[in-house]
């Protein structure tokens, strides 16, 4: 058991709420089941992390403990991110985010990138890089790019799919040979606007050329995907098995591991 990865999960945020009725002022962090068995389903252990920090901190552990302990990262989907991270207000109140949660998991993924361990993101995940890269975002998409193809269906949620072309040659296009098209989930409707600069596109939508992943040319791996690979089910779906890309992060992390 000692030999398996151990692959950081980072946290959703309830933050305390004194009129809820159960947890009534307290604030939660909790991940979803999916993400801790899809990180699993190649025989890596799921490690949730929580935020070292809060109005209950007592100050002993910090980031870098973690990415010191476990060998990679994953940045799970969530809530919008803040606005105010990329120079702009937020156009409308429910799009405000949540900043306490993108300043943890911005400050978890630098942990992990300055001892160049492995970081992976989600949905929301490929937006935090973006944003602590330099990059900004769409608020949303429908209204800022009303001609783009329509990324989330609240009623569908995870049951709205649309295709995704891989870009020639990247890393990504490479795990899929002979692929060039897929077809994925997409629940979200935030996106990139402007790409960070040391990124570079991995793959699109083909209907209105949204980013749908990324990939840092750093010299560790930082690589992200727009859609759910956890919710996916490719046997029922006919969505893309992304199997190849959970098994190329998992060997990253094996590589970090080995080296001194």
């Amino acid at each position: 058991m000692s030999d398996r990865l151990k692959i950081a999960i980072s946290a959703c945020f309830f933050h305390a709420d004194a009129q809820r009725p159960i947890f009534t002022g307290k604030t939660l962090q909790y991940i979803e089941q999916s993400v801790a068995h899809w990180v699993a389903s190649q025989g890596a252990l799921p490690v949730m992390v929580p935020s070292p920090l809060g109005d209950t901190s007592r100050g002993t552990v910090g980031f870098d403990d973690y990415a010191a302990w476990l060998d990679g990262l994953v940045l799970m989907g969530g809530s919008d991110m803040w606005p105010g991270h990329y120079g702009e207000e937020p156009l409308k109140p429910q799009w405000a985010g949540d900043r306490v949660r993108d300043e943890y998991e911005t400050a978890l993924a630098r942990a992990f990138i300055a001892r160049a361990k492995p970081v992976f993101g989600v949905c929301r995940g490929l937006q935090v890089l973006n944003v602590a890269f330099g990059g900004t975002l769409l608020q949303d998409i429908a209204s800022q790019q009303p001609q783009s193809l329509a990324h989330r269906n609240a009623g569908l949620y995870d049951q709205h799919f649309h295709a995704v072309e891989f870009v020639p040659g990247t890393r990504l296009a490479n795990l899929y040979p002979g692929t060039s098209r897929v077809t994925v989930n997409s629940v979200h409707h935030q996106g990139i606007a402007r790409l960070a600069g040391d990124f570079v596109v991995e793959a699109r939508c083909p209907d209105d050329e949204l980013i749908e992943a990324v990939r840092w040319r750093g010299p560790s791996y930082v690589a992200a995907v727009q859609w759910h690979p956890e919710f996916h089910k490719p046997a029922e779906q006919g969505v893309i098995d992304d199997a190849p890309i959970l098994s190329d992060f998992l060997s990253a992390a094996q590589t970090a591991r080995a080296t001194p």
